[in-house]
């Protein structure tokens, strides 16, 4: 694993960063990107735990972080890397994981009468907050993996994750006794309301 000796070298001054394997490339690639945009969902992430949500929630999103970190070593090692470094991965295991939590999470949520609004308690709002980092996140691999071969259960794994991030905060308004606030579909502007143009 590695060794943070020093935490800065200046050799990123250019606007280039090393892969995993040594190749440099463009701060904007979209390799760095991908895993750039998991690195910011995980930071989302450690804001949410810092809200102390439900302890069933904290001990599931510390691990969640720990998988983050599995994927962005995976989307920095390039395929033709990986078997001489072997890195720690995601794998199906962790998107079947996350698919029975999400199952279990809904079941004492209950069904729910329409979309909901993202709201309510902070940390709820929070982890709506990370679950649209986490749809970019997936975008961002999804692009990534047109131009070149990744390890595809990554895609997998974000689209599970995003839906966990919702189960989540729903399950986090209701054990805060916060209501959850449904869209209105059939709102219409105020009677009185005069459009500025």
């Amino acid at each position: 694993m590695p060794r943070l000796t020093s935490i800065h070298t200046g050799k990123g001054d250019d606007g280039s960063t090393s892969l995993t394997g040594g190749r440099r490339v463009s701060k904007d690639s979209r390799r760095v990107v991908a895993y750039g945009t998991v690195d910011e969902l995980n930071a989302m992430l450690g804001v949410v735990c810092s809200e102390t949500p439900a302890p069933r929630l904290l001990e599931i999103l510390r691990r969640v972080q720990n998988e983050l970190f599995h994927l962005g070593a995976d989307l920095s090692t390039p395929e033709e890397e990986k078997p001489r470094r072997p890195l720690p991965a995601i794998e199906q295991a962790h998107v079947e994981r996350l698919g029975k939590e999400i199952d279990t999470l809904m079941e004492e949520v209950g069904p729910l009468q329409n979309f909901v609004l993202p709201g309510g308690a902070r940390s709820a709002a929070l982890l709506h907050a990370a679950r649209t980092v986490c749809r970019r996140a997936e975008r961002e691999v999804v692009a990534l993996a047109r131009e070149e071969s990744i390890n595809r259960v990554a895609i997998a794994y974000l689209n599970r994750l995003s839906d966990a991030l919702f189960a989540m905060a729903l399950f986090e308004n209701r054990a805060r006794g916060m209501a959850e606030t449904y869209w209105d579909s059939r709102a219409r502007p105020p009677t009185d309301w005069v459009s500025a143009a």
